[in-house]
């Protein structure tokens, strides 16, 4: 049975995605699992897999493509099945427009006989803007990095586009300068010492520092209209709590010094499971409001904030709250790499109903987050430090952490999210509970 293969949403605010480029070329068999293309969206470059076996039997967009969520881009079907795009589109047809051909501009996205999806022409993207040049996210923040101009780097990508690649292999031509002409010291002689200072040379020594004008990222750009909108629509209150984190580190290097390098528990894996265990108690805290409705999720699916370049991305873990330790440290670490290297997958970043953010590894103590919309709490986890404490009257030696939660008030109040923060100290300090 053929199947459509549509432009994926990836988080709710997603409205179009740009095809960069087909893995799976018409004709080829392809494997459940395979990636088919690589299409890009505000947040990053993200694989699309087939969810079933077959043929690639007919691309409908064009490598460089905008396509709005949901638009049909591909069709997939056994070797010998006929493919009547009319029928498996639903009768959905708009004009003669072939594959490879420029989308005809019009107010409505269609879909053509042959399955090419027209552009509306309202819509544009910063590469499409007159005087831009074509590029991905990363290769734009890695040429921001480095100062360099995008137009003089040739990229190999489809239509000229540049990619991370052009950005790395980019060899500048440098111009020939004079060197300065040598500064002579009157009245010495060889072996003495100078009678007088070296002349002030600031125009070869000190050049004047010129302001850098940098153009925001799509990432950084979408990141700041987010946060700028949750600050603005959500009710924040923030409360802080202490923990005694000595018994978890103990344990932590207790089950790393048993398992391989490339499987070791994160502090923020222990964070992770804890936060999920704890919401099962706090419904409130795991949900969504939804006009006048709270929407309390059935899965405990925890977002973590990954840094990437150019910015900022939270990948997800679901079902945190049933998974073992080591799976969530293994499931996260995967995403992160992904989500770094620009391969993130459109089921890394969907769903999350929670948010942990943590700054300890940066020897931030504490900090507060902004809530990420439409989940309803966000927990900053600061860094483990060695303290001074009392115990039992005495001055010792303690290891303590500090975690903040940003919750929305229009979903709960700050005696229920202190108590979330009482029963996650029962978790934390006796670390034993969150291995069964």
């Amino acid at each position: 049975m053929a199947e459509i293969i549509n432009m994926p949403k990836l988080g709710f605010d997603m409205a179009e995605g740009t095809l960069i480029r087909w893995i799976i070329q018409e004709g080829e068999q392809v494997a459940r699992g395979a990636v088919l293309a690589e299409i890009e969206t505000d947040k990053a470059t993200v694989e699309v897999e087939a969810v079933q076996e077959g043929v690639m039997k007919r691309h409908l967009v064009t490598e460089g493509t905008v396509v709005p969520v949901n638009a049909p881009i591909a069709v997939l079907g056994a070797v010998d099945e006929e493919i009547n795009l009319s029928v498996l589109l639903g009768e959905t047809t708009a004009g003669n427009i072939e594959i490879g051909q420029k989308p005809v501009e019009t107010n409505a996205s269609s879909v053509s006989e042959v399955g090419e999806i027209s552009q509306p022409a309202t819509v544009q993207t910063a590469s499409d803007l007159p005087g831009s040049v074509r590029a991905s996210p990363i290769a734009r923040k890695m040429a921001e990095d480095i100062g360099l101009d995008l137009k003089q780097v040739k990229g190999s990508g489809p239509g000229g586009r540049i990619t991370k690649k052009d950005i790395e292999n980019y060899q500048p031509s440098l111009p020939k300068t004079a060197a300065p002409a040598p500064v002579s010291l009157q009245g010495t002689k060889p072996g003495m010492p100078a009678t007088q200072p070296l002349p002030y040379l600031p125009s070869l020594l000190l050049p004047a520092p010129e302001s850098v004008t940098v153009p925001l990222n799509k990432l950084r750009a979408l990141i700041g209209k987010r946060m700028v909108d949750a600050k603005q629509l959500i009710p924040h209150f923030y409360i802080t709590h202490e923990y005694d984190v000595r018994v978890l580190l103990d344990l932590r290097k207790e089950i790393n010094s048993l398992i391989p390098d490339d499987q070791k528990i994160s502090v923020n894996d222990f964070m992770i499971k804890a936060a999920a265990l704890g919401l099962r108690q706090f419904p409130n805290l795991n949900a969504s409001l939804q006009g006048d409705q709270i929407i309390q999720h059935g899965n405990v699916n925890i977002g973590v904030a990954v840094a990437v370049e150019g910015g900022l991305l939270t990948i997800v873990c679901k079902d945190a709250d049933r998974k073992p330790l080591r799976q969530i440290a293994m499931e996260v670490r995967t995403m992160a790499n992904r989500a770094r290297s620009g391969k993130v997958r459109p089921d890394d970043i969907e769903g999350s109903t929670f948010s942990v953010s943590n700054l300890g590894m940066f020897s931030v103590e504490s900090f507060v987050a902004i809530i990420n919309p439409p989940e309803a709490a966000i927990l900053a986890v600061g860094s483990a430090n060695q303290v001074p404490v009392v115990e039992e009257g005495a001055i010792a030696t303690g290891w303590r952490m500090k975690a903040t939660i940003s919750v929305d008030h229009r979903v709960s109040d700050g005696a229920e999210a202190a108590r979330y923060l009482q029963a996650l100290q029962s978790l934390i300090e006796k670390p034993l509970s969150l291995l069964v």
